[in-house]
């Protein structure tokens, strides 16, 4: 990952707003949940939560998709994952103490891709 890449994403989680709606699609897994949703959820007003996920979108940490009338937002492991590998890049020289068990969050997040959740109607692993 680019430098300028992570400052975007950065940015983006950089307010508390961006980051709520972040970690509530996290927690949603690659189901997504729906813009009305999420502006119930966290009790943000429409044209907040519109310029926000506009704001997340183009740091490319979510994406979205058409549902029918709905627009479903969802989290972009993918980008989650690159941007938590950038940030260990060069952690602590490598000391293993410190590095370790943080190494061990970045390759569950790589491997998880979104696919670790739970699918809520059935209960098994997606």
């Amino acid at each position: 990952m680019e430098s300028k890449s992570a400052v975007n994403m950065l940015f983006a989680l950089g307010h508390e707003g961006r980051l709520a709606i972040f970690r509530l699609l996290v927690k949603a897994g690659p189901v997504g949940i729906a813009a009305g949703d999420i502006a119930r959820t966290l009790d943000v007003l429409p044209n907040s939560l519109s310029a926000n996920l506009n704001i997340l979108s183009h740091a490319e940490l979510i994406t979205s998709r058409r549902e029918g009338r709905s627009i479903i937002y969802s989290a972009d492991f993918g980008a989650m994952s690159g941007l938590l590998g950038f940030l260990m890049e060069d952690c602590c020289n490598g000391a293993p103490q410190i590095c370790a068990p943080l190494s061990a969050i970045v390759a569950k997040a790589e491997a998880c891709d979104g696919a670790c959740f739970e699918d809520a109607s059935t209960g098994a692993a997606a």
